[in-house]
């Protein structure tokens, strides 16, 4: 077979993720298909709703799936995201020197499908692809993220070494098995720096949610007079990034699908004032006593407004949420955030 680095971005590579038993991962798959059919809203009922109450219901409803999981985690029991957090992987205590050599954990196991034909969220999928950029550009991964993360002024970004002195670095905590909130126990996360190995604050992602909605609206302002500076990517890049791929699902937005590394939501709405789609980017992150989000919502920019010169990128609402907790749910908080945030800027 032949696995493209899109594929790997997109998350349908078909290379496993932390689960090594197909078996349990095609179960939970059908748990979560089923969740999504019960959640889904009947034709007739939907219709109703539409005639009776004539206003815009903006907030998606939830698959079970990830209630469960926010009420579980509430009352400190496993839910659906705990499960995950069960497995051996993600408490690998090895230092790994290079990614080129985490690429033996999961090198010699078999693909879970053929490349392209379905989604599988694979964490190794994305080691695969530090791997490559390493080769590509001729240095370490982590000192090329770095030098990004230094043009991008995402200074407090770094590795999650744990030798390291690290000012103003968190404690991580969990739930233990009665309940009560302990220290989260000791990994190494060397061998998965691209998939969950970095430390960063919420200032900084802010940061980097600005750089690339600059770069997405940059080419949207004509009118500059050569002012206006080129984004640290082109338009058309973060506008590929962004642009959903088929056969791809999110668990944390039913109306998302996934992109090139972001869940991506397209802007929908099949009638007069009825429910909208507004079209937006985000990710969550969910580590072993930590969980975190970025949201980014584009402005939808009128047609004078690029064309005058008068307004400059980024416009719109960026949302960073990091939390030192494992398995909490943060999308639709970020949503809710961003969505108020973007109500008062067009009252204005």
């Amino acid at each position: 077979v032949t696995i493209t680095t899109r594929l790997l971005v997109s998350h349908l590579s078909g290379i496993r993720h932390y689960e090594k038993d197909i078996t349990k991962v095609k179960e939970e798959k059908e748990k979560a298909n089923r969740a999504f059919k019960l959640t889904k809203p009947h034709p007739g009922k939907e219709q109703k709703e539409k005639e009776g109450k004539g206003i815009e219901k903006t907030d998606s409803v939830k698959p079970r799936k990830e209630h469960e999981g926010e009420v579980k985690s509430q009352n400190s029991k496993p839910g659906r995201r705990d499960k995950e957090f069960e497995q051996e992987e993600y408490y690998l205590k090895e230092k790994f020197e290079s990614v080129i050599e985490s690429l033996k954990i999961f090198k010699n196991d078999p693909l879970f499908f053929k490349p392209g034909d379905q989604f599988l969220y694979s964490t190794y999928g994305f080691t695969l692809l530090s791997a490559i950029v390493e080769r590509v550009s001729g240095q370490k991964f982590t000192d090329y993220m770095l030098k990004m993360f230094r043009d991008l002024d995402m200074l407090s970004t770094v590795l999650d070494d744990n030798e390291a002195m690290i000012y103003n670095r968190a404690r991580c905590y969990v739930y233990n098995k009665k309940g009560r909130l302990v220290n989260a126990p000791y990994v190494d996360n060397s061998y998965k720096w691209a998939g969950g190995g970095f430390l960063s604050s919420v200032g900084d992602l802010l940061k980097f949610g600005n750089a690339l909605l600059y770069s997405y609206q940059a080419g949207q302002f004509k009118n500059t007079n050569g002012k206006l500076l080129p984004g640290y990517l082109k338009p058309d890049t973060v506008a590929m990034m962004w642009t959903p791929v088929p056969k791809t699902e999110v668990s944390w937005d039913r109306d998302g699908k996934y992109a090139m590394a972001w869940a991506v939501v397209e802007k929908k709405q099949q009638c007069g004032c009825c429910r909208q789609q507004r079209h937006y980017a985000s990710h969550t992150g969910g580590a072993v006593g930590a969980s975190s989000v970025l949201l980014i919502l584009p402005e939808e920019l009128g047609s004078e407004a690029p064309g005058t010169g008068l307004v400059a990128p980024p416009r719109g609402v960026i949302v960073s949420i990091i939390c030192n907790m494992q398995s909490v749910s943060l999308n639709s908080t970020a949503l809710k955030i961003a969505r108020e945030f973007d109500k008062e800027k067009r009252a204005q």
